[in-house]
């Protein structure tokens, strides 16, 4: 019966600063901040730094990695560990700073089914010399174009809408209806991917490929 009374339970025991850890590496620390000599205080320090280490022994040896075994010892310790320490010691207010909110890019494309990469693959092309790499550029983004409308709408696509999209996208700088450009004809795309399809796996009637089973 008194050990059953005598039992400890987690929520009546103190926080653990670093749960990795475990509560006796935890009890370790308040056993060091309690400890009246520097000397033996210090000596203490060091022999939990070397246990906290061995967890890891490919990196005990590594300096960040052991600055890192620092810092998390004073956090244990709720900093109140007044020991020698090899390295500068982080203080409390550095450690508990947030960091900083990434900055993510915030696109938003006005024909979004051609995606991000075809609008920078533009943004490069306006900034070539007019000459015959930059058209053949210009055309090569153009049909990247039709194969993307034809992905994500439909069957079929005119030339012209696609040439119109890219005048829009270049602010009118690239025009290759003008230039009396012609793309590769939906049907060939349609093809390929249809070819595609069948090596994943896929028939021509849209079933899965007959497998002979392996014993």
């Amino acid at each position: 019966m008194n050990i059953v009374e005598n039992l400890e339970y987690n929520t009546e025991r103190p926080q653990l600063y670093i749960p990795e850890y475990g509560r006796h590496f935890q009890k370790m620390v308040d056993h060091a901040v309690a400890i009246a000599d520097r000397e033996e205080r210090n000596k203490e320090a060091k022999a939990i730094i070397s246990v906290m280490g061995n967890l890891q022994p490919h990196l005990r040896d590594v300096p960040d990695f052991q600055h890192k075994l620092w810092d998390q010892l004073f956090i244990m310790s709720d900093f109140k560990l007044d020991v020698d320490s090899p390295f500068p010691i982080t203080s409390k207010e550095v450690l508990q700073q947030r960091p900083e909110p990434l900055k993510y890019p915030q696109n938003h494309p006005k024909y979004r089914f051609y995606g991000n990469n075809i609008k920078r693959m533009i943004d490069v092309a306006v900034k070539w010399e007019k000459g015959d790499m930059r058209s053949g550029l210009e055309y090569a983004i153009a049909n990247h174009m039709k194969k993307c409308y034809l992905t994500w709408n439909k069957d079929t696509v005119e030339d012209t809408a696609i040439f119109e999209h890219l005048k829009d996208m270049s602010d009118g700088q690239i025009d290759l209806a003008r230039d009396g450009e012609n793309l590769t004809e939906s049907n060939q795309f349609l093809k390929n991917r249809q070819a595609k399809s069948n090596r994943n796996g896929t028939n021509k009637k849209g079933g899965q490929r007959s497998r002979k089973k392996r014993f």
